[in-house]
């Protein structure tokens, strides 16, 4: 007598068992269910879907917006009146939600290639909801504060786009497979019709992508205009403090050919260099003056301003995470500097025989030196000993008293005013200075500096697109991009855009026939052709399926409670006895 198993004894599945346990905690075999899922669920998994896409977005933000995290901070400074590093909270959430919710993502495609049927454990809901929530009000938040900021993702797109086109498509090539999985079933439904739409239309969207980029180093190597200068904005500020003379000296030692300061007039005519109306931030103005900690820089007179120290909150608050890679030496020199005065930048620059651009910022009505403030500053640059020619008046009042100085204005001007103004440069913000206003600037013998520029990427795109200077935080960042981060040739781009999509649209023909095939030797099988494939050993996953399912049929159907199903595991028959054993 041969003694035999019975069938209800599986083969374990320790990748599924695991994909269904943490995605909806169903970890024994009964549990789970090959069944279409509930309409719940299914929004369950848009509402996923939608999490992720949101999330994506806005982790590519905040990766490409690294450039003005400082200008952030300030700005929530200036709203709540305390200096803290507010990115850190947010890329740590942003870290965790993303990885979360991808990880979420993950498993449910593969409960979607597998056919388990969604089920999403109560827990990862409420952690979903959660995430969106959170995000959902971190965009809200950071559009009231930093509402500007969103241009950087247009500018962004200039270096970024044709990368992020092929993994797009990448990832649209791989989804077929799931798409033509549902779609070629023998069941037709109206929604599988809207879903091959949908997902046509992407797919031909994203082969078309390309004809819409603007990428100003997609372009022939001999028309790459010369490296732009490097001018030192505040100095260098991730070095030193903004706006000593330490932080400028380190930028023109990291190869600033220009320095760059925001320049405020003392009650007592002398011009200094400070960013902020108040002298809170950037100095120990609370320990030394509590009671005039709030009061306009302008009103205090040079002596007061001079016996501050403006190095200890570099140190302390550490704005741009650079402290620790600092000497010991180097913070003893941080520690005891003090407010720049404009006369020390400009004698500073006239040594190194480099330009320098100056920001002034008019005293308010009520100062006394509201009248002859642009007289404080020519007598500064007397005095300071450098030529005229090499200093740049920003301020778009009292041009015609300054004569002599290099005239500048910050924000976007047509060429026939900037002609009439007798304006030679723009400084302008990144998000306003675009490819086709730079050729046009240049071509009419006007020139541009971008600001501000702290990234190499953003640098690059600037390279190509002919810009003469940028004004940085990090000239010792941006000193090492000896060459744009990526140029490639207009022949050399669309050959690799055609053949992407010519591949991509051949394996995805592929993965639809396949899909159709196998679906269709699936739907093909009925009882015997099921008996002669165990016959025939065939193991594969869908026969062993489709075995369970008929024999269980059989059971439910008249198998009275005196017959047993058995197995020979020796050569694979099934059958049954009546009476627990058969010979």
């Amino acid at each position: 007598m041969v003694k035999h198993q019975p069938l209800q004894v599986y083969e374990k599945q320790l990748f599924v068992s695991f994909v269904t346990g943490i995605y909806g905690c169903r970890w024994k075999r009964y549990q789970r269910s090959q069944d279409d899922s509930s309409r719940w669920e299914c929004a369950w998994f848009i509402i996923l879907c939608s999490s992720f896409l949101l999330l994506l977005f806005w982790a590519y933000f905040w990766l490409v917006a690294q450039n003005d995290f400082n200008d952030f901070n300030w700005s929530v400074y200036n709203r709540s009146g305390e200096w803290s590093d507010e990115t850190i909270p947010i890329l740590a959430s942003t870290t965790v939600g993303f990885s979360y919710i991808t990880f979420l993502m993950i498993l449910a495609l593969f409960h979607v290639s597998l056919g388990q049927q969604l089920n999403l454990y109560w827990v990862h809901k409420i952690g979903v909801l959660a995430t969106l929530l959170t995000t959902i009000s971190g965009v809200i938040s950071v559009d009231d504060i930093w509402g500007d900021e969103w241009d950087i993702l247009l500018v962004s797109l200039q270096s970024t786009a044709p990368f992020l086109h092929l993994g797009a498509l990448v990832t649209v090539t791989a989804i077929s497979w799931l798409v033509a999985g549902y779609v070629v079933r023998r069941e037709r439904s109206n929604f599988q019709v809207m879903v091959l739409l949908i997902y046509i239309i992407i797919l031909l969207a994203l082969y078309l992508a390309p004809l819409t980029f603007t990428c100003p180093c997609i372009m022939d190597r001999h028309n790459l205009r010369p490296r732009p200068d490097i001018i030192g904005r505040r100095g260098a500020p991730m070095l030193a403090p903004e706006h000593t003379i330490l932080s400028f000296n380190r930028a023109l030692q990291h190869g600033a050919s220009s320095l760059e300061a925001d320049v405020t007039i003392s009650v007592d005519g002398v011009p200094f260099l400070l960013r902020d109306r108040t002298l809170r931030r950037t100095t120990d103005v609370g320990k030394v003056f509590p009671a005039r900690q709030y009061e306009d820089a302008s009103f205090f007179n040079w002596t007061d301003i001079r016996s501050l120290n403006a190095g200890q909150w570099f140190l302390k608050s550490d704005p741009y995470w650079t402290v620790e890679t600092l000497t010991a030496r180097d913070q003893t020199r941080i520690g005891n500097q003090t407010v720049c005065s404009l006369v020390e930048m400009l004698r500073l620059s006239a040594r190194a025989n480099c330009s320098a651009l100056l920001n002034v910022r008019k005293p308010p009505p009520e100062h006394p030196r509201h009248r002859s403030w642009f007289m404080d500053t020519l007598w500064a640059v007397q005095k300071a000993g450098i030529s005229q020619k090499r200093v740049t008046w920003t301020p778009d009042t009292d041009r015609g008293r300054v004569r002599g100085l290099q005239q500048t204005a910050n924000e976007k001007l047509s060429v026939e005013v900037i002609r009439q103004r007798g304006i030679t440069s723009l400084t302008l913000h990144y998000s306003k200075a675009s490819p086709k206003d730079i050729r046009e600037y240049l071509a009419n013998n006007v020139s541009v500096t971008v600001y501000p520029v702290n990234e190499p990427w953003l640098y690059s795109i600037l390279w190509c697109s002919g810009v003469p200077s940028v004004s940085s935080d990090a000239p010792q960042v941006l000193r090492k991009v000896p060459y744009p981060i990526w140029l490639m040739s207009h022949s050399a781009y669309n050959f690799i855009w055609i053949t992407s999509d010519l591949v991509s649209l051949a394996v995805v023909v592929g993965i639809f026939c396949f899909q159709k095939w196998r679906m269709s030797g699936m739907q093909n099988y009925n009882p015997e052709q099921i008996m002669l494939s165990v016959v025939a050993r065939r193991t594969s996953r869908d026969v062993n399926i489709m075995k369970e399912k008929l024999i269980f049929s059989e059971l439910n159907n008249g198998l009275s409670s005196t017959e047993e199903l058995c197995l020979y595991p020796e050569n694979g028959y099934a059958t049954y006895s009546h009476g627990g054993l058969s010979p």
